[in-house]
């Protein structure tokens, strides 16, 4: 699982032990990482159709509300005029799995970010709860479509 690779500063070598895997090497030696992929149930695009804070004329403004979730554990997101990109990860809460993820994006243009999760609730259709930093904090709930 892990794998070892050699970063380069300048004429000195560093060998260094990382979980992720090595894609490319750019300007000054600095070494780009790709993410190890994960094979699990939250993996595709989820539609979102509901939510607590705002209603279907807000989240459905620019596009269809939707989650996306990659087989790197990262993805991106757009309700209304808050979109981002996501960081996460699975975890186990009692019988159940919880796909948990970081977030950073914008909110009408301006810089936002925060966290939250998402849940099953049935065979493709999940619940979860999308938080902004110091702010606005929804649940919503979301249909697989691919």
């Amino acid at each position: 699982m892990y794998q070892r690779i050699k970063l380069s500063k300048s004429k000195a070598q560093t060998s260094h032990t990382i979980k992720d895997k090595a894609i490319s090497t750019g300007a000054m030696g600095v070494t780009r990482l790709k993410k190890a992929e994960a094979n699990h149930a939250f993996i595709g695009t989820w539609h979102i159709y509901e939510m607590s804070q705002w209603d279907e004329d807000y989240f459905n403004m620019e596009v269809q509300a939707y989650i996306e979730i990659q087989a790197d554990n990262s993805g991106n997101f757009q309700f209304g005029l808050v979109s981002g990109y996501l960081d996460g990860y699975i975890e186990r809460l009692g019988d159940k799995e919880r796909f948990s993820f970081t977030w950073e994006g914008q909110d009408e243009m301006d810089e936002a970010s925060g966290s939250g999760w998402i849940e099953f609730n049935g065979d493709d259709e999940v619940e979860g709860l999308i938080n902004f930093h110091l702010g606005d904090r929804s649940t919503f709930q979301a249909k697989r479509v691919s």
